[in-house]
């Protein structure tokens, strides 16, 4: 019987099921009874920032409240707009709304669907407060570029680098490019947990102290609140299991990286055939989500799913098409890449455990949909005898 490759597996957590509970009844029994923002936060956080070399690293309840206090924190607020990407989830835009400031709508790069910065670049007003870039899937965005922009236009720089913790681009951590970046530790992601959690990363110490005081409402001791901040605190629980793992978060992205590689040198000769990899590559890589963009994205889906194989689209609409953003897209502007890339993207499966042979079987499937699979015939084009669409003007 053929077994079914899901695209969230049940089973990421599975070889770890001992440790977890072993540190829920260490933490549990401890007479100190602190459960968050105890200790094992407090050396969860020290091992973050001594490898990546930042000057702090916050832990945080999860990747979108770390998001928005950096915003805070660089003082984003009313009338104030933050220029962020069509393509994306949700929190790009939410954020800055939250803060009271505008987001502003740009155009992502067609092949790797990250912030254009020459889009971006057309959207700075007098009002512009911020960039906020984001990495998506498997590629960072042209932080390099967006440094320059930064500071020729005298612009805050955040890093929505949630999805990307692992990568680095040109020496430097995905997440250390701008003022400040964020990580997310949901489950699905390259350092997920069993839970939700985040962090924000800086090389400034001041930011740092002050993202540090925003995220406990405010306080540097205990009922003395200076500023009004939040409850974004972090789990001590996961905090122990997440300093657990990460000896073995190297190894993780490696395999990870094998995959996209497998598969990029796989999917490369389908360009043609209506079905465009990533681009190769592993400066700027993370592999948290292996995304093709396919012409008949709904079709391969399900022709993946009848073949046993899971599959995940992100995201079906760009962001100035959702209602909850419309009052922030101006009914006369169009983002065509953001648009297509929401019409064509699907995404498979390339968590760490898949074996060869799933990977393999994977890849396979892809290839033979664009073999068997006859091509949407163009206006004014002629059938062949076999019945398949002709395309020798492609």
């Amino acid at each position: 019987m053929r077994s079914e490759i899901p695209f969230f597996p049940p089973d990421l957590f599975e070889g770890d099921r001992k440790v977890m509970l072993d540190i829920i009844g260490e933490i549990g029994r401890d007479p100190r009874q602190k459960f968050i923002l105890g200790e094992q936060t407090r050396e969860f956080e020290e091992l973050l920032r001594e490898d990546l070399g930042a000057a702090d690293v916050i832990a945080c309840g999860s990747g979108t409240t770390a998001l928005g206090l950096v915003l805070r924190a660089v003082d984003i607020g009313p009338g104030d707009e933050v220029v962020v990407p069509a393509f994306g989830c949700a929190p790009l835009a939410a954020a800055v709304l939250e803060t009271g400031a505008a987001p502003v709508f740009a155009d992502v790069d067609p092949r790797t669907m990250v912030l254009d910065p020459e889009s971006a670049r057309r959207r700075i007003t007098h009002r512009t407060k911020a960039l906020l870039p984001a990495h998506m899937f498997s590629i960072m965005a042209d932080m390099p570029r967006f440094t320059e922009l930064a500071a020729a236009h005298d612009l805050r720089l955040v890093e929505d680098s949630a999805v990307a913790q692992g990568a680095v681009l040109r020496g430097t951590p995905a997440g250390l490019w701008g003022e400040a970046g964020v990580y997310s530790f949901v489950q699905v992601k390259s350092f997920g947990m069993p839970g939700e959690g985040g962090a924000v990363v800086t090389r400034d110490p001041a930011l740092g102290r002050r993202i540090r005081m925003l995220r406990n409402h405010g306080q540097q001791e205990r009922f003395v609140h200076r500023v009004i901040g939040t409850n974004s605190r972090f789990d001590e629980i996961q905090a122990a299991f997440q300093r657990y793992r990460y000896a073995g978060f190297p190894a993780r992205l490696r395999r990870r990286a094998e995959i996209a590689e497998h598969y990029t040198e796989r999917f490369a000769p389908l360009a043609g055939q209506g079905v465009l990899a990533p681009p190769p590559g592993r400066d700027g890589r993370c592999h948290y989500v292996y995304c093709l963009l396919a012409e008949e994205r709904d079709v391969l889906r399900e022709y993946l799913a009848e073949h046993g194989i899971g599959s995940h689209v992100y995201y079906p609409l760009a962001l100035p098409h959702q209602a909850a953003f419309l009052p922030w897209a101006p009914a006369d502007e169009r983002w065509p890449n953001a648009e297509r890339a929401s019409a064509r993207i699907l995404a498979l499966p390339i968590y760490p455990h898949l074996t060869d042979a799933e990977v393999t079987r994977i890849a396979d499937a892809v290839c033979e949909f664009t073999r068997h699979r006859p091509r949407a015939q163009a206006p004014g084009t002629r059938q062949s005898g076999t019945g398949a669409a002709r395309h020798d003007d492609q």
